[in-house]
């Protein structure tokens, strides 16, 4: 008798049993199985050079980073300690890296607890420029974009929202430093081991190879150490045995050259910088590329549909309300899982980018992606030594009450959910004219820091004289905008929509209609140095074939050329007679 395993149908439920596999789904399970694998590789390959991309930016500005810590003056003002938060976490790219910079300013005694809190809510804001970029990627497919650039830009707003409401109350009364302290002295807090880092176990060991720096250059400027300005922040040595070694020599015993692709290179910091950065953003990319194009694959029909309503489905009544609590508690385990909420923003863009997670779902989980993040800050402050462990105790505290507090003021009812509105806004932008993701960028983490750090500098009354007029003119134009959404009957005839200004102050299609036609002449320009360049080869080629061929010739038939010599000679005897 024939076994009965090799007769099932591809439909029986006893399919699942691997012998009994019929020919299609064997050949349909191995390539999901690949396809899962290939997620999987590509998904580590953009973690790592998301990880080296982090390292390219300190490697180009750590050194002015620290450089921008060391004017304390600067610092005492709240905004501009916000600013310098911003640009100083764009540069480095990583929040971590400022937090820890910030914690050693203030366990130093060189900064106050209350000009580090602007800077943590600065640095709350630079680090969301990563899940944008990565946003950026996805320009290709307009929908998709519209989708990814909304999801990226709903952290940016969030964090904008509550730096506006956060910052004059804590500027005014101090509260994130009273309800810090309070925390910090109703424990007797301890010094601990390092906090875990569970993400770069595995990454680690493959980025280690390639670029390996010494964050304490940063730290040493940042500090006023003038000896670190000379060194490079390219780590040469590299401890192999223990930390707690006693004896210069003993300790210089267990050193050792590092590894790494760049431990031997005379290249300066920002000539090494400038390669990782440019390699990484190539494998980021392409890392990205190859990740939507897999997702799409596997996540298409119904398969899309079973994801999409098990990821986006609330509780059944009356608990539908708990759902986003809950995506708040996966976000922040997931972000204390990697260690990074670049990381885990970034992993969610593609999602939302081709729709498996909606935009409503996608915040809460950045909000808990903001919480986590701060777990991780307050671990490493609890390994802090036991004099500066209740100060870089106070300043971890502070980031992570900002991000709750934001969180009360911007999710519990949801006609507060602001961020939510102004990222579709941005994201409808952004998918009609794509050069305005650029421009945003540019725009919200450099020209418009960059300005305010440098009226600050000027002086308050120079800065409250340029920005209230400012800020009074935009908080005009947003009520106008809501109360012509929501009640124009309130507002005069003229004012209940904006046509009787010109087209370029209401509308960016004059915009887009100036840089569309710069780009087309750049691209005519580019095209004809092209095609001329090609010509010019063409005409070269002709004349080497044709001279090469008049050699064969003579070559072949010497006496036509004799006969060719002959009559030019006669012709030049005539001439002269």
């Amino acid at each position: 008798m024939h076994s009965s395993e090799h007769n099932i149908p591809c439909g029986s439920t006893n399919v699942l049993h691997l012998p009994g596999l019929c020919q299609n789904e064997r050949r349909r399970l191995s390539s999901v199985l690949i396809n899962v694998a290939k997620v999987l590789l590509l998904l580590y390959m953009f973690i790592c050079s998301l990880d080296i991309l982090s390292s390219a930016f300190q490697l180009a500005g750590g050194k002015v980073a620290g450089d921008i810590f060391r004017d304390s003056a600067i610092l005492s003002n709240p905004v501009a300690g916000l600013v310098v938060g911003i640009l100083v976490t764009v540069l480095v790219q990583s929040s971590s890296t400022s937090t820890s910079i910030i914690v050693s300013l203030v366990s130093s005694g060189l900064l106050e607890v209350r000009s580090a809190t602007p800077i943590i809510m600065g640095s709350n804001i630079g680090t969301s420029v990563t899940n944008t970029i990565v946003a950026l990627m996805q320009a290709g497919e307009r929908d998709e974009f519209k989708r990814a650039f909304a999801g990226a830009t709903v952290h940016d707003c969030f964090n904008w929202l509550s730096v506006l409401v956060l910052l004059p109350l804590e500027a005014s009364s101090g509260l994130l430093r009273w309800l810090s302290h309070a925390v910090v002295s109703s424990f007797h807090l301890k010094g601990g081991q390092d906090a875990p880092e569970l993400l770069k176990i595995i990454t680690e060991p493959f980025t280690k190879l390639i670029i390996q720096l010494d964050k304490s250059v940063i730290t040493g400027i940042a500090t006023g150490n003038e000896h670190m300005r000379n060194r490079s922040l390219v780590k040469i040595w590299c401890r192999s045995g223990p930390q707690t070694v006693r004896g210069m020599n003993r300790n210089l015993a267990k050193m050792q050259k590092c590894r790494h692709l760049f431990v031997d290179s005379s290249m300066s910091d920002l000539a090494v910088g400038l390669i990782l950065l440019a390699a990484s953003l190539l494998v980021l990319c392409s890392c990205l590329v190859l990740l939507v194009k897999l997702l799409n694959s596997l996540l298409k029909g119904q398969v899309t549909k079973v994801i999409h309503q098990l990821i986006n489905t609330d509780f059944p009544y009356p608990f539908q309300w708990l759902t986003g609590y809950l995506a708040i508690l996966v976000g922040a385990g997931m972000t204390f899982v990697v260690q990074s909420s670049s990381v885990f923003t970034s992993a969610i863009t593609p999602l939302i980018g081709i729709g498996v997670i909606s935009l409503e779902r996608a915040y809460p989980l950045t909000l808990g992606s903001n919480i986590g993040t701060t777990t991780t800050a307050i671990l490493a402050a609890l390994a802090s030594p036991s004099d500066k462990l209740a100060a870089a105790f106070q300043v971890a505290l502070c980031h992570f009450f900002f991000n709750v507090l934001g969180i009360l003021l911007w999710y519990p009812v949801p006609l507060t959910r602001l961020p939510i509105g102004m990222a579709r806004f941005l994201g409808e932008r952004t998918a009609k004219y794509r050069w305005f993701a650029v421009l945003y960028l540019l725009l919200c983490f450099l020209l418009l820091p960059s300005v305010v750090l440098v009226l600050s500098m000027a002086g308050w009354q120079v800065m409250v004289s340029v920005g209230a007029p400012f800020v009074s003119v935009l908080v005009f134009i947003c009520v106008i905008n809501m109360l012509q959404a929501c009640r124009p009957h309130c507002l005069p005839r003229k004012l209940r929509s904006w046509d009787f200004l010109p087209m370029w102050m209401r509308s960016l299609k004059p915009a887009d209609t100036v840089i569309t036609r710069v780009t087309l002449s750049c691209t005519k320009r580019l095209g004809h140095g092209k095609n001329r360049a090609m010509q010019r080869k063409h005409q070269l080629a002709a004349k080497s074939t044709t001279s090469q061929r008049n050699v064969q010739l003579a070559g072949e038939n010497p006496a036509p050329s004799k006969l060719h010599d002959l009559h030019r000679l006669q012709d030049s005897m005539s001439t002269r007679l």
